[in-house]
């Protein structure tokens, strides 16, 4: 008799307290901590933080350092001692605007001085290596940007490259006319 009234206090406990396991109530459990925050990396012997980006063939080296806003700006470096602005070297609004994005939606713009060595590719590829580079080396400067640049999808590489041409093929997918006789 006593079996049966054990069995009929199991019927009528939770799950857990039957199987002798303790259940938290869910109204006392505390939310789960946000992910860890990454250590902010320092700058290096000269002040600069630095970013790479690729997209499609363009690769952009991005170094960056704070400076006062009157020095503040984003310049391309063609060669050893020659700059160009963003406006001199994009002819497209949407190139410059990439460009610039990462610091636009940080509220960092006139708080850097950013130098871009860019090669390979086209303007538009070359465009948004810079946005990713510049990405980069912004949450490399605060950690604290990474959820925000990660949001907008400005720390994700675009991986879509061009097919290659096939041999025998006059491009990737087409083909040569096909005739029966």
């Amino acid at each position: 008799m006593a079996d049966n009234d054990q069995s009929t206090t199991e019927q009528n406990a939770p799950l857990g307290e039957s199987l002798g396991v303790a259940i938290a109530d869910p109204s006392q459990q505390q939310e789960s901590a946000p992910a860890p925050i990454r250590e902010p990396k320092p700058a290096d012997a000269h002040g600069w933080w630095w970013g790479t980006g690729r997209r499609k063939a363009a690769v952009a080296r991005v170094r960056m350092r704070r400076v006062k806003p009157e020095d503040a700006g984003l310049k391309i470096q063609k060669t050893h001692k020659r700059f160009r602005t963003v406006e001199e070297y994009f002819s497209e609004m949407r190139d410059r605007n990439d460009c610039y994005a990462p610091l636009r939606l940080t509220g960092l713009e006139d708080q850097f001085e950013v130098i871009v060595r860019v090669k390979g590719g086209g303007p538009t590829g070359q465009a948004q290596a810079i946005r990713l580079g510049i990405a980069r080396a912004l949450r490399d400067f605060d950690p604290n940007l990474e959820h925000a640049l990660r949001e907008q999808g400005m720390l994700t590489r675009d991986a879509r490259e061009v097919e290659r041409k096939k041999y025998g093929q006059p491009g990737a997918r087409k083909r040569f006319q096909f005739s029966k006789r």
